[in-house]
């Protein structure tokens, strides 16, 4: 399997898995990011997520992959250290806000400073075509947002610093996009550093959700919540994974652009499964978002 994806790497063939596999990536995320901020409190439901792949990862690691080089370990750890942060800002903002107003400008923040993070790292360059493709991304991503803000009753009086903790966590995502990118180009096999990755990105968090369940009034019933953390863990693998097999196969800043069409499942999940108002303006902007991502890949 691995030589398989490595012999794609630069072909017209990895240029088509890596659209699929960012598209897939979209999907997964918006589904995963309903489950984060679903009826359980935030922090609780990334604990029991985070501790789910962590054991399923772990076999992989210590059993199966190649064992990771050297210089993979000082990779790892700075990769730990941004994931950490980002959940940590990530489930502050899930606390203040509603998931279709803060998702949404996580989501929208991470693209472009990933585009501009690729081009630094790793020469990669956007046509002009392409960057209106962004641009048009963007501006249905962040419309969707304003929108939220004038409109959405929920959670209003959080709203403001709800908004300040999203941008500061869409910073994040740019930053562990475009190095995750950097990992998974930096060891032979690239199953190596996904499941090292995952065993490690799942250690601290289930500590965090466990001493705040603890300390809750009324904690939840830990059956349901870890059920919960199963599938999460399953969504995150296929998700997470897929975004990083994305940017090793093809350009790091196309496949983050394509995967925050997450935003556009995110807005329909939010509708459907967490009975949040979607209206025509909404749908709207949902369309253009997905009209940008379009315009990216067609103008490449």
């Amino acid at each position: 399997m691995s030589e398989w994806l490595i012999s794609l790497e630069g072909t017209a063939a990895g240029h088509q898995a890596a659209l699929y596999l960012a598209v897939m990536a979209a999907f997964l995320h918006a589904v995963f990011g309903a489950l984060q901020k679903g009826r359980h409190d935030p922090w609780l439901s990334r604990g029991a997520i985070d501790f789910s792949y962590c054991v399923m990862a772990a076999p992989f690691a210590f059993f199966v992959v190649p064992w990771p080089e050297p210089h993979m370990w000082l990779i790892f750890l700075g990769a730990w250290v941004i994931h950490v942060l980002y959940k940590l800002f990530q489930a502050l903002a899930y606390t203040k806000g509603a998931y279709t107003v803060v998702y949404p400008v996580v989501r929208g923040t991470g693209p472009l400073f990933t585009v501009i993070g690729a081009y630094w790292l790793f020469g990669e360059v956007f046509t002009v075509t392409q960057w209106l493709g962004v641009g048009v991304l963007l501006a249905g991503i962040f419309g969707l947002a304003i929108y939220n803000f004038i409109f959405l009753v929920t959670a209003r009086e959080t709203l403001g610093i709800a908004l300040v903790l999203a941008v500061i966590t869409g910073l994040f995502v740019a930053l562990y996009t475009t190095y995750d990118a950097y990992g998974i180009r930096s060891t032979a096999d690239p199953f190596t550093f996904l499941a090292w990755f995952f065993m490690i990105d799942g250690l601290v968090f289930p500590v965090i959700a466990f001493a705040r369940w603890r300390g809750m009034a009324e904690p939840p019933a830990p059956g349901p919540l870890m059920v919960k953390g199963f599938f999460g863990g399953l969504v995150a693998f296929a998700s997470f994974g897929a975004i990083m097999l994305a940017t090793r196969l093809d350009k790091v800043g196309e496949a983050a652009v394509l995967r925050e069409t997450s935003t556009v499942f995110a807005a329909l999940i939010g509708w459907l499964v967490l009975k949040e108002t979607v209206g025509p303006r909404r749908i709207a902007l949902m369309a253009l978002i997905a009209l940008g991502a379009v315009i990216v890949e067609m103008g490449g």
